[in-house]
C-alpha cells in the first residue's frame, strides 16, 4: 500500500522499477502478469485486492491474475453476467470508477451478485499499447467512496506503463519462441543431411536417392523422418567406434 509521507510520483516510480525488472530477470509472461497485478494493489491507497484481465484475439476476456479468490470471483461474475465495471472499462477504453457497488445501478445483476463478497468500491483502467487493447487492471476496496480522482489518475498511468511493459515481455517471449523454433528446424535439417551422407557413403547413391531411402526406412520402422535420421546417425557413430 501507499506509505505515509510518500508522494504518488514516488510510489509509481517504485512500482515501475519493480515491473521493469521483469524484463531483465524474467521474460515469462505469466510472471510479469502476476507481479503487475500485485503492484497495482500497492499503487492505489485503500485497495484490498487487484486483478488483471486479458483480452484474447477472439475478444474473450479472462482473469490472468488476481491477488485473492474474492477478486477472482468478482471478475468471474462479470464474465458470466456480461456486465460490470471492468468490462465497461475494456469496452470504452477508459477508466471506470464505482463509488458504491451496492448503490450503483449501471450493472444491477453484477452489483447484486457481488454483495456477499464485501466489496464496496472499485476502479478499472484499460491497458492500452499503441492502438491495441491488452486488457484491464482493476482494484477493489472494502469501503465505499474511498477511491477518488487521484486514484483514477494513478491507476490509469500505471495501466499504461504496465501495458507497454507487458507488450515488450510478450514480444521478447515471441521472439525467443521463434528463435527456439528456428534452432530446432536447423538441427533437424542438419541431422537429416548427416543421415543422407551416411547412406551416400554406404550405397554410393545420389542425394535424392538417399533421401528417398531415408523416407522409406522411416515408414518401414514407424518413425518420423527426423527420428529415423537420428537413429541412423547414432548407429553409424556406434559402428565406427
Amino acid at each position: 500500500m501507499v506509505t505515509a509521507g510518500s508522494s504518488p510520483a514516488d510510489e509509481l516510480a517504485g512500482a515501475f522499477v519493480g515491473v521493469s525488472g521483469l524484463l531483465m530477470s524474467r521474460e515469462v509472461v505469466d510472471a510479469a502478469i502476476g507481479s503487475i497485478t500485485s503492484l497495482a494493489a500497492d499503487v492505489v491507497a485503500g485497495a484490498v485486492g487487484a486483478g488483471l484481465t486479458l483480452v484474447g484475439p477472439d475478444e474473450r476476456r479472462v482473469t490472468a491474475a488476481a491477488t485473492d479468490p474474492v477478486v477472482e470471483r468478482a471478475d468471474a461474475l462479470q464474465y458470466e453476467l456480461g456486465q460490470g465495471p471492468c468490462l465497461e472499462a475494456v469496452a470504452r477504453r477508459d477508466v471506470v470508477r464505482v463509488d458504491d457497488i451496492i448503490r450503483d445501478d449501471r450493472w444491477p445483476s453484477w452489483s447484486r451478485a457481488v454483495t456477499g463478497l464485501h466489496l464496496r468500491s472499485s476502479l478499472s483502467a484499460p491497458m492500452l499499447s499503441g492502438s491495441g487493447l491488452l486488457g484491464a487492471i482493476k482494484v477493489y476496496a472494502s469501503e465505499p467512496a474511498v477511491l477518488d480522482e487521484r486514484d483514477e489518475h494513478r491507476l490509469t498511468v500505471f495501466a499504461g506503463q504496465a501495458a507497454i511493459l507487458l507488450a515488450n515481455v510478450r514480444t521478447a517471449e515471441d521472439a525467443r519462441q521463434v528463435s527456439d523454433d528456428l534452432k530446432r528446424a536447423l538441427r533437424e535439417r542438419d541431422v537429416v543431411t548427416l543421415a543422407k551422407g551416411v547412406l551416400i557413403a554406404r550405397s554410393g547413391v545420389g542425394e535424392q536417392d538417399a533421401f528417398v531411402e531415408l523416407a522409406s526406412r522411416a515408414r518401414a520402422n514407424g518413425r518420423t523422418l527426423v527420428a529415423e535420421a537420428e537413429h541412423l546417425v547414432r548407429t553409424a557413430v556406434r559402428t565406427r567406434r
